[in-house]
């Protein structure tokens, strides 16, 4: 694992939803964005064992900083066309994610446009030159 200070993680949460699903998305996201990730991508998100005093490994953390946003729908609608054009990896979660069955969020995410989605959050991995222009105008989330 080669330690790369020129990539980061950036997390945009809705401003609007309550901060239990907000860390449900951020999981989901977290998982789905590691998954989709190939061996280059992978080894540069930097992730290491945190060996303790007693010699107990606490694993897999990146080494990188994971900056928290938050945004309205359409802010994080926004940086997501960018990041896509720009082919910055990223996962989103929607409203139509939660709730009943995964066989029913299905259906539900597939009766709506991409415009028309209720974006819980957005969350991405790439070079901080091509993510900081895109996010330097959304505040932290708190």
């Amino acid at each position: 694992m080669v330690h790369n200070d020129k990539y980061k993680f950036v997390a945009i949460i809705n401003e609007k939803i309550e901060s239990g699903k907000a860390l449900n998305a951020i999981a989901h996201m977290g998982l789905g964005l590691v998954n989709i990730a190939n061996d280059e991508i992978k080894e540069n998100m930097s992730f290491i064992d945190f060996p303790d005093k007693n010699d107990n490994i606490h694993k897999s953390i990146s080494g990188l900083s994971l900056i928290v946003l938050k945004g309205r729908n359409g802010e994080i609608k926004k940086v997501r066309n960018q990041f896509a054009e720009q082919n910055i990896l990223f996962v989103d979660f929607l409203e139509t994610m939660t709730g009943d069955t995964y066989a029913e969020q299905l259906v539900k995410t597939k009766e709506l446009t991409t415009d028309e989605h209720n974006y819980f959050g957005l969350l991405a991995f790439g070079e901080i030159d091509k993510i900081n222009p895109i996010t330097k105008k959304l505040s932290l989330y708190k």
